[in-house]
């Protein structure tokens, strides 16, 4: 029986379509939904530039006040583009999500990890974030969460994949 799922999201060109297959199970089980975001941790590159800019209290508040704005605006982000895809009569739709979590790390792990402490009974994943080129059959992101889930995994494949194999 699956009575909660785990919504993995790149919020990227497809996140629409994965999305509608998250609401669509949780409307036909009738089961409570958790969205989850990873953002990937700065790079050194990006680390040393903000050194070079800024003194080390500067950082620290950077690191501890900037970053959970950041996220802070993401998650805001990704429930206003649930509530414009699914409009006034998607209230419903709205209600079965339980939380929205944007989390840093490699986004497998930080999905793994969020299924694990959830308990949730399925995933739903899409097979390519928005950057992956076309002929790669599965994304990074995808690829390992198929290979460590301890739960089902519902992979959405990319639209723009099934067209070209329909040529």
């Amino acid at each position: 029986m699956i009575r909660s799922m785990l919504y993995a999201t790149d919020l990227g060109l497809y996140a629409p379509l994965v999305m509608q297959h998250a609401l669509a199970l949780a409307r036909t089980f009738n089961a409570d939904l958790y969205v989850v975001h990873a953002v990937e941790p700065m790079g050194l590159f990006a680390e040393s530039v903000l050194q070079s800019y800024l003194d080390e209290q500067a950082l620290n508040e950077f690191h501890s006040q900037g970053l959970n704005t950041v996220i802070a605006n993401i998650e805001r982000r990704v429930l206003e583009s649930f509530r414009e895809e699914l409009g006034d009569e998607g209230e419903q739709d709205l209600e079965r999500i339980q939380a929205v979590r944007v989390l840093q790390g490699d986004p497998s792990q930080v999905i793994l990890d969020q299924a694990q402490k959830l308990s949730v009974d399925l995933l739903i994943v899409g097979s390519h974030s928005h950057r992956a080129s076309a002929e790669t059959p599965l994304g990074r992101t995808a690829a390992r969460v198929l290979q460590l889930a301890r739960v089902p995994v519902y992979l959405v494949p990319l639209v723009e994949r099934r067209r070209q194999g329909d040529r």
